[in-house]
């Protein structure tokens, strides 16, 4: 059995199909399955179910893919251990960011990472938290930019910087004029959500319950841009986060702070927990975190 196999079995959990699997791992479907057969005949046991067409584990082999994740996230800390890159800042980094925050982050950044890190080559993902996590403590990422949530508590959490949210209301609406509102005008009102899987829909429903709103039960948008465009439109109000709110402004929809509480989150880069890289994600969040407080003091100026 070698780490190669383990690395198989666990690409057959994950895509449930073995042509799928194999595109994955870079080899032919014979040589995945030939593989996994090897592996049956050498423990001596079951691992997938042959009798019907789709790809169905046995408990043992449920059992054995767990702890082939685990092997494989060892084997991941075992090379960055050997890398001897915790401090360093050159190679390839694959950092994972959730859709409410790396088009708008990423401008930001991009420029500084490059011009301060030279060596360092990016990789970038995005995805919902659940699956950045995921793929995180499956050592398929390195480190992940998202909004500190639930799901994120048991990994290493760098704070980067607190992002308000702020109301947006098409221009023609009673609210339009207001310099800043406290949070309780949307008692009663409706507001304009995310669909399902973002964090940052859980979060602005959190703010938008406490002081009496709902949801608009009829439409969910599938990013911050289909709700701006719903704003744009004249179809509701919602609560956008501040980076993604366009500097130029003409777009027929007026921002405007909210207070007591204002509707805010955490961004933090987060890794895993025993990463020997720990040093370069702290030098990583630093420049970012540098950066994005003169990023945000602009925006509150403007």
């Amino acid at each position: 059995m070698n780490i190669r196999d383990l690395e198989y079995l666990v690409a057959l959990a994950e895509h449930r199909h073995f042509r799928k699997a194999a595109e994955a791992c870079f080899v032919s479907q014979p040589t995945l399955s030939g593989q996994i057969r090897k592996l049956e005949d050498e423990l001596g046991v079951s691992l997938l179910e042959r009798t019907s067409r789709r790809v169905l584990f046995t408990d043992a082999g449920m059992r054995l893919v767990q702890q082939a994740r685990n092997v494989l996230r060892e084997v991941t800390i075992l090379t960055e251990l050997a890398s001897e890159q915790g401090e360093s800042m050159t190679g390839p980094l694959h950092i994972g960011l959730i859709p409410t925050v790396g088009p708008y982050l990423l401008p930001k950044i991009i420029p500084l990472l490059r011009d301060r890190f030279p060596e360092l080559e990016l990789f970038i993902h995005e995805g919902q938290t659940q699956q950045l996590v995921q793929q995180l403590e499956e050592g398929k990422l390195d480190c992940i930019i998202l909004a500190s949530v639930e799901e994120t508590q048991h990994l290493k959490e760098l704070p980067l910087y607190d992002e308000p949210m702020l109301l947006a209301v098409n221009e023609k609406h009673h609210l339009a004029d207001c310099a800043e509102v406290a949070l309780d005008v949307l008692q009663g009102e409706t507001l304009l959500m995310l669909g399902d899987g973002h964090c940052l829909r859980d979060q602005a429903m959190g703010f938008c319950f406490k002081v009496g709103a709902r949801e608009d039960q009829r439409f969910r948008a599938t990013s911050l841009e289909t709700l701006r465009n719903m704003v744009a439109a004249g179809s509701g109000i919602t609560l956008l986060p501040q980076l993604s709110v366009p500097a130029d402004k003409r777009d027929g929809v007026v921002y405007i702070p909210t207070t007591s509480p204002t509707p805010s989150r955490q961004i933090t880069l987060d890794y895993r927990p025993g990463s020997p890289l720990r040093g370069r994600y702290e030098q990583l969040a630093d420049a970012i975190r540098e950066q994005m407080t003169d990023v945000m003091s602009d925006h509150h100026r403007h």
